[in-house]
């Protein structure tokens, strides 16, 4: 179900997180729009976090370090990389309110991104936003075979490693699906989601996050075989995160 009661110019933070909560995602008609239309799917895309497809190619990528992985560490960078046209995608729906209002609530200790580098090149990433024990995935890109790929992997290693229930992707698309998205009903997603969040939604209008997962559980080594999210012996802890080759 799409509603489209527009917002003019700037989204209210919190009104965003109620958003969310309840089931409900902003998106724009294109890139230069200055409202937003509500989206409610009456098929939601979920990727169950115990049954990401990670494909022996993909774990040989991600074995080979080939890439650099970081978390937070350029938010502003992966939102305006997927806010681009490409050729496969002449516009997109993030505006500057959607832009804007993810920025606050990136700074308010909401929104996160996963950046992956080739070199000194941002290659590629995803970003999104976490409440109680789920993590809601906005958008993600690539500019450098399979950079996406490695971004989503690492994003269900720390989602599975900091305690979270639920990976709400929006929309099922092909390329999602070959990684293990599925599609539920509308009443099915407002279960789990209501699972996830728990009592969390409580302290929303404070202005801190509230959560129980914690996103940055894999930076935190408890263990010799803990390692950190961008040490060089990671890969091998994601790959065993994500359960077996298939």
């Amino acid at each position: 179900m799409t509603q489209r009661l527009t917002q003019p110019y700037e989204l209210d933070p919190d009104l965003v997180l109620r958003a969310y909560a309840m089931g409900v995602f902003p998106m724009a008609d294109h890139r230069n729009a200055n409202s937003v239309y509500w989206v409610e799917p009456k098929l939601r895309g979920v990727l169950p976090l115990d049954h990401f497809h990670l494909s022996r190619s993909l774990r040989k990528t991600i074995a080979s370090d080939r890439f650099r992985v970081t978390a937070d560490r350029d938010f502003k960078g992966i939102v305006a990389l997927c806010a681009e046209t490409a050729d496969n995608r002449p516009d997109t729906w993030i505006n500057g309110p959607i832009e804007r209002v993810f920025a606050t609530l990136h700074r308010r200790g909401f929104a996160h991104s996963i950046e992956v580098w080739d070199g000194e090149r941002l290659a590629g990433g995803l970003y999104g936003l976490a409440l109680g024990r789920a993590f809601f995935g906005e958008s993600m890109v690539t500019r450098v075979r399979d950079a996406s790929k490695v971004a989503l992997a690492w994003l269900v290693a720390r989602l599975k490693a900091g305690g979270f229930t639920l990976l709400d992707c929006q929309f099922q698309t092909e390329h999602l699906a070959s990684l293990g998205t599925i599609e539920v009903a509308r009443d099915d997603y407002i279960a789990l989601l209501g699972a996830a969040l728990g009592d969390s939604i409580a302290g929303l209008s404070l202005g801190s996050p509230s959560v129980s997962g914690d996103f940055f559980a894999l930076d935190a080594p408890t263990s010799p075989d803990t390692v950190t999210v961008s040490g060089p012996l990671s890969a091998k802890v994601i790959a065993q995160l994500l359960g077996q080759t298939s």
